[in-house]
């Protein structure tokens, strides 16, 4: 079985890989966009993390291959959910220090500091299969600190503080962090809805 992930992120791709050989066995293949020679770009003007994660998988899906994508960001509750599908541009452009910069400058006067890092996965399967497509969200809850603390992780980790552990995202492992990551959270839910579905294969 052939699965395309809409990235070419190898990173994505062998956390994607190694996952589902653990559900599945050994006999399936993760492939990238430049794998399968998709060179086009994939306009996410969805509304949701669900939305741009359909519409990434259902751009490889329309050409034949089972199309898996994800939408991920950080939900600030006092924020009514921003940064939210915009977390990587949050600030304008793709830079890590200038968003965070502007989540603490948001967040200076507010006491309610609660938010999660969510990611949805995407998963569309080709015209006639018989299959209908899914979505799984993650989620992993944690308070927005008054400073950035730690020097692992990237985007908004070193200020995401989750209080069972006493650290940021920034602090953790990478073995912590994805035992309570949304993205852990969300494979996890992922491999298990492709083993219902094809588990008897």
């Amino acid at each position: 079985m052939k699965i395309v992930l809409a990235s070419n992120n190898k990173h994505k791709i062998q956390e994607l890989q190694s996952i589902l050989a653990r559900e599945l066995g050994d006999g399936l293949e993760i492939l990238s966009l430049s794998d399968i020679g998709f060179e086009g770009d994939i306009i996410e003007d969805g509304s949701t993390f669900e939305e741009n994660a359909m519409i990434k998988a259902r751009a490889v899906s329309a050409l034949g291959y089972i199309g898996v994508g994800d939408d991920s960001g950080l939900s600030v509750d006092a924020l009514d959910g921003a940064p939210g599908i915009y977390s990587a541009r949050y600030a304008g452009d793709h830079d890590d220090a200038k968003n965070n910069a502007k989540l603490l400058r948001e967040m200076e006067n507010i006491t309610d500091r609660g938010g999660a890092f969510v990611c949805a996965i995407a998963c569309s399967f080709p015209e006639g299969s018989g299959k209908e497509d899914f979505c799984v969200r993650g989620e992993a809850r944690g308070v927005i600190a008054r400073e950035e603390s730690g020097e692992g992780g990237f985007g908004y980790d070193p200020l995401f503080y989750v209080p069972a552990f006493d650290k940021t995202f920034a602090q953790m492992s990478a073995e912590e962090k994805n035992s309570i990551s949304h993205r852990g959270a969300a494979l996890s839910k992922f491999a298990q809805k492709i083993k219902e579905i094809y588990g008897d294969k």
